[in-house]
């Protein structure tokens, strides 16, 4: 009997180590799997993106913090569908088009995406002198050494080690989180103003729409998140481990752009301050505002922001035009396997950098135009993904569903009606958003 009993309880301690095996095993799983969807919605907040968002909530307090959610949940079917189409093909995204729609689309395409990303790419040096200088580093001494560390970290690692150390660092965009703590503002008001759209027909107000659409969802994060993708090798039956990262990613990103606005909104707006030159004098005007540490943890997150899009902005130009020319493009690559590869991330370092250290270079215009040009290419990038992703003969079963489509080709057709009622606005002289 006493055997019995022993032999019960056993069974019974037992009983729960499978299903803690299968959720240990699927915790280990996305551990491994985590880190495309994630760095690329976090990282997209870049320095041009902060300053967007600063200025958003400068001008506007919390009446743009509408656009967040449904900017979150397109964020995310767009996201996906690039990852799955990277998980279901294999390719990447500049591959797939030049197979599917010719090597003359493609190389329009690319020309326009190294022209946009090219301004990101002084955004985000613009933002790493700017966010130094705070602490009295001179931009010719930041930003070639930032320069030299960007391309050595890059060069000199694989995909996973990359990856790892752009993980590390979103760590530091919790530093706006805390920023918007301690700026006091108010909860309710900000609650009531994220549910209650609030519109204002004017060139400011529609280009801040476009803008931070375009800050959110930037072309360049569908071909680094499918070049991530396939980069890691992600097999069909572990797919959800990265929805479940693309999900996290969408999270985070919404969490970081309220943070921003709110930071900004009860502060700068609140005072009157509606203008602002950069991300940096947002961080340095709530120093009288919200304290020492809000200013510094603002100047924090910026620095590391510009350093991580500094980065990978430049690596996904690489993918984009590599891929597209049918060319070797791979970090886990050496040199002499993929040289054209690394030749132009470096070169792209190399013209960003060099750039920002001229005198004259028109860095606010630079850093404002270059999100809202992210929102006029983004419809043209939807349009090939969506013609990709329904192929039947091309993903099969992955293809998109019918709610997919819906939102997807909504949010094209949106950034094409925002697009041409901010050119008639302006061709109607309504007075525009006061850059430079």
């Amino acid at each position: 009997m006493a055997k019995a009993n022993v032999r019960e309880l056993l069974e019974v301690v037992r009983a729960p180590y499978p299903r803690l095996r299968r959720w240990r095993r699927r915790a280990f799983i996305y551990a491994a799997v985590v880190g495309p969807g994630l760095i690329t919605a976090t990282v997209n907040q870049d320095a041009g993106g902060i300053y967007t968002y600063s200025l958003a909530g400068a001008q506007f307090g919390y009446l743009l913090l509408w656009t967040i959610l449904p900017t979150a949940v397109a964020l995310y079917i767009t996201q996906e569908m690039a990852a799955r189409l990277g998980a279901a093909t294999g390719k990447g995204l500049s591959d797939l088009i030049r197979e599917e729609f010719g090597f003359r689309v493609t190389f329009f395409l690319m020309g326009a995406l190294l022209a946009v990303n090219l301004g990101n790419i002084l955004a985000e040096f613009a933002g790493i002198a700017a966010s130094l200088q705070l602490f009295g580093v001179s931009k010719y001494a930041s930003v070639p050494a930032a320069a030299l560390l960007i391309w050595f970290v890059v060069l000199r690692g694989n995909y996973r080690t990359v990856e790892r150390i752009f993980l590390v660092g979103c760590v530091f965009y919790l530093s706006y989180i805390v920023s918007a703590v301690l700026a006091e503002p108010d909860w309710y008001d900000a609650a009531y103003y994220t549910v209650r759209p609030t519109v204002e027909w004017n060139t400011s107000y529609l280009l801040l729409v476009v803008g931070l659409i375009g800050s959110t969802i930037a072309p360049w994060q569908f071909f680094y998140l499918q070049a991530g993708v396939v980069e890691r090798n992600v097999p069909k039956a572990h797919y959800w481990e990265t929805r479940a990262d693309v999900f996290a990613g969408t999270v985070s990103c919404a969490v970081i752009v309220a943070s921003i606005i709110i930071a900004c909104g009860a502060t700068l707006h609140h005072a009157g301050v509606t203008n602002i030159a950069d991300a940096a004098e947002a961080a340095h005007a709530l120093r009288p505002l919200a304290g020492e540490y809000a200013s510094l943890l603002f100047a924090v997150g910026l620095l590391m922001a510009s350093l991580l899009a500094a980065s990978i902005v430049p690596l996904s130009t690489a993918y984009v035009v590599c891929e597209g020319l049918g060319v070797e493009a791979s970090l886990n690559r050496p040199f002499r396997e993929a040289p054209f590869f690394y030749s132009l991330y470096t070169a792209l370092i190399v013209v960003g950098a060099g750039l920002i250290l001229l005198p004259r270079t028109p860095l606010i215009r630079i850093m404002v135009f270059s999100q809202v040009v992210n929102g006029f290419l983004l419809p043209v990038v939807l349009v090939f993904m969506l013609k990709l992703v329904n192929r039947r003969d091309l993903m099969g079963e992955w293809r998109n569903s019918a709610a997919y489509n819906v939102i997807a080709w909504g949010t094209a057709a949106l950034m094409i009606a925002l697009t041409l009622t901010l050119a008639y606005l302006a061709l109607r002289g309504v007075p525009g958003l006061p850059v430079g």
